[in-house]
């Protein structure tokens, strides 16, 4: 069944057709799972298969972004197969080097370049790989490879590059897309190409990690075959450990998968007025060494670091975790 959508009325129709349009290639098979899922915290991947049908329907406003990042893809995915040799030109690239750039060469291709002694430049665009892990069937859909380097594109917002909030699961998805195919993926790198939506010019003027443009190269080492087979099958061990199990159970997400930032530490100078601090500090030691140098009259309140992930798991309907979170304080939905 097509995924269903809230709020449609609040969506111009002109836009609700693009906001609701997935092309992406889903397998139904219970026993295929891609690199992205496998990525995911075991609880979200197991209570999102608990959502109950008409439950937790993506609003459609919020599909945006999405759409604009597949659209982004989809494009640098056109302009290589139906206009590289214009823009290359366009960009100097002499003309012999143009002429050996082959598109997704087929193994036949590269077979007679070999075998004739032809030299041939290949580049592979948005190939879905697979590979057995007993019932199991991996499946990842790298976005490109040139020169035996696997890179990939997102369209993030700068929060994203600035606190790394994924530099694991980059290191892990480039490895895996290695391990379905080490014949095309040789290198020990890769790269994520980094395409901010979010990007504001002059604020690296302020802030010395702000990237200088709205686009940003950043490489990852990749593990080894052995290393990433390893984490495939450890997770998918976890997956059907805990697939049917009581959710109390099912461990629960730590603050890497949760996207926490670190927490802030608030000094006030005097015990009496709380509603506004003297001044926040990154770190405890900073904050103490402040109320110290004032003589020890005031106090240091510790803020615990905010959660993000919760917002965009798809299993935000029926996660108690989420739910003791917001209690807390330590997610906020406003």
């Amino acid at each position: 069944m097509s995924q269903r959508y809230s709020n449609v009325s609040e969506v111009p129709l002109a836009l609700a057709v693009f906001l609701a349009s997935d092309n992406y290639d889903y397998n139904n098979d219970p026993f295929t799972i891609s690199a992205t899922t496998l990525l995911k915290p075991v609880r979200q991947i197991v209570l999102a298969s608990r959502v109950p049908e008409g439950e937790g329907l993506m609003n459609l406003a919020d599909m945006m972004q999405r759409r604009i990042g597949t659209a982004i893809h989809d494009g640098i995915e056109r302009s290589w197969k139906d206009n590289y040799k214009v823009a290359m030109e366009a960009l100097g690239y002499p003309k012999k080097v143009i002429e050996l750039i082959r598109i997704n060469p087929t193994p036949e291709e590269l077979l007679a370049a070999k075998t004739f002694g032809t030299e041939i430049i290949p580049v592979y665009m948005e190939q879905r790989l697979s590979k057995k892990v007993g019932k199991w069937t991996v499946t990842g859909k790298f976005d490109f490879i040139g020169e035996g380097r696997v890179g990939d594109y997102k369209s993030t917002s700068v929060w994203t590059y600035q606190n790394q909030v994924n530099a694991n699961k980059y290191t892990q998805q480039g490895s895996i897309y290695r391990w379905l195919d080490p014949k095309k993926i040789t290198e020990n790198e890769m790269d994520i190409f980094y395409i901010f939506m979010d990007w504001k010019a002059g604020m690296q003027k302020s802030d010395p990690s702000y990237p200088p443009r709205r686009f940003h190269r950043q490489s990852f080492p990749l593990l080894s075959v052995n290393e990433i087979e390893a984490f495939i099958r450890r997770k998918i061990e976890l997956i059907e450990q805990y697939w049917d199990a009581p959710e109390d159970t099912i461990p629960q997400c730590n603050d890497e998968e949760l996207w926490r930032s670190e927490p802030e530490y608030k000094y006030y100078k005097n015990p009496l007025k709380t509603t506004r601090s003297t001044k926040n500090y990154d770190t405890l030691q900073e904050a103490t060494l402040r109320r110290i140098e004032d003589g020890n009259v005031g106090f240091v309140k510790t803020v615990p670091g905010q959660v993000m992930a919760c917002k965009f798991c798809p299993a935000f309907a029926v996660c108690e975790q989420k739910t003791a979170l917001i209690a807390s304080g330590d997610l906020l939905m406003g």
